[in-house]
C-alpha cells in the first residue's frame, strides 16, 4: 500500500447483489490521494464518481477491497468508530446544502461541535470565527430558508470545518448555483486547501474547476480511465 491520508485498494461496490437489477457500480479502484493535495473527482453520471466519495467519505461502505484514511481501514470499525472519524478527520459539502432548516446559520455550523462535545464558549468562539472566514458574520442569527442558495452553500463549507478536519469532501459543490456564486464557492474551497493545506477532494463536471486542481481522477464504467485522466492532466497544463 502507498503512502497517502486516503487510499483505496481493489475497491469494489456493487448494489442489489444476487438480484436481477444487480450493478457494479466500481470494479476495482486503486488510488491514493496525498495528503495536502486537490484531487478533481470527473466522469459522465451513472460512472461511479459519487459512489468513490461516499466509500472513502465512510458514508458507505464497499462490497470488497478496503479504504484506508491515515493508515486505518475503515471496514473495521463499527458504526461509532466510523462517525467518530467522520467527526474528527472529514469535512463534508454537498450539493444540496444539507442545512437544518429550522436552526440558524450559528447552529448549523455550531453543530458538529455539539456532537464532540466541545464547551459552549469555544463553540460560540469557532462558530463565529467560521462565519466570518465565509463573509456571513451577518447572517448568524439568519435560517436556511432567509438566504440565498450561495449564502446557504458558504454556511454548509463553515460547517464543515467546524472540528477542523485535515480533509474536505466535496460533491458537486458548485451544482444548484449560479456561475459566479460558483465561482466564489470555489475560490472559498480552494483558499482554505492552500492556506490551511486542507486535502480537497471534489466530484464535478465543471472541466474548469477540475483545472485548478492539482490531481484530475477521470472515472468511466466504474474504472480510472487513465488514458482520460492523462489527457486531462495534459490539458490542464496548456
Amino acid at each position: 500500500m502507498n503512502d497517502g491520508e486516503i487510499t483505496c485498494k481493489d475497491l469494489v461496490k456493487t448494489y442489489n447483489v444476487g438480484q436481477q437489477n444487480e450493478f457494479v457500480a466500481l470494479k476495482g479502484i486503486n488510488l491514493t490521494i496525498a495528503d495536502g493535495s486537490f484531487v478533481s473527482i470527473m466522469g459522465p453520471s451513472g460512472s461511479g464518481k459519487s459512489t468513490l466519495l461516499n466509500l472513502i467519505s465512510c458514508l458507505d461502505s464497499p462490497t470488497s477491497g478496503e479504504v484506508y484514511i491515515e493508515g486505518v481501514g475503515i471496514s473495521g470499525l463499527n458504526g461509532n468508530q466510523k462517525a467518530k472519524l467522520r467527526r474528527e478527520k472529514l469535512g463534508f459539502v454537498f450539493q444540496q446544502f444539507n442545512l437544518i432548516p429550522n436552526m440558524t446559520a450559528f447552529e448549523n455550523v455550531e453543530l458538529p461541535m455539539r456532537f464532540e462535545g466541545t464547551p459552549a464558549a469555544e463553540r460560540k468562539k469557532r462558530a463565529d470565527e467560521l462565519l466570518s472566514l465565509v463573509g456571513l458574520e451577518d447572517k448568524t442569527n439568519n435560517k436556511p430558508t432567509e438566504m440565498s442558495g450561495g449564502q446557504q452553500q458558504r454556511v454548509a463549507v463553515a460547517r464543515s470545518l467546524a472540528n477542523n478536519p485535515k480533509i474536505i469532501m466535496a460533491d458537486e459543490p458548485t451544482g444548484n448555483l449560479d456561475t459566479q456564486t460558483g465561482k466564489k464557492i470555489m475560490e472559498l474551497l480552494v483558499r482554505l486547501h492552500k492556506e490551511e493545506n486542507k486535502t480537497l477532494v471534489v466530484v464535478t463536471h465543471d472541466p474548469g474547476i477540475a483545472k485548478t486542481s492539482n490531481h484530475i481522477i477521470q472515472i468511466q464504467d466504474g474504472l480510472i480511465h487513465k488514458a482520460a485522466a492523462e489527457k486531462t492532466k495534459e490539458e490542464t497544463r496548456k
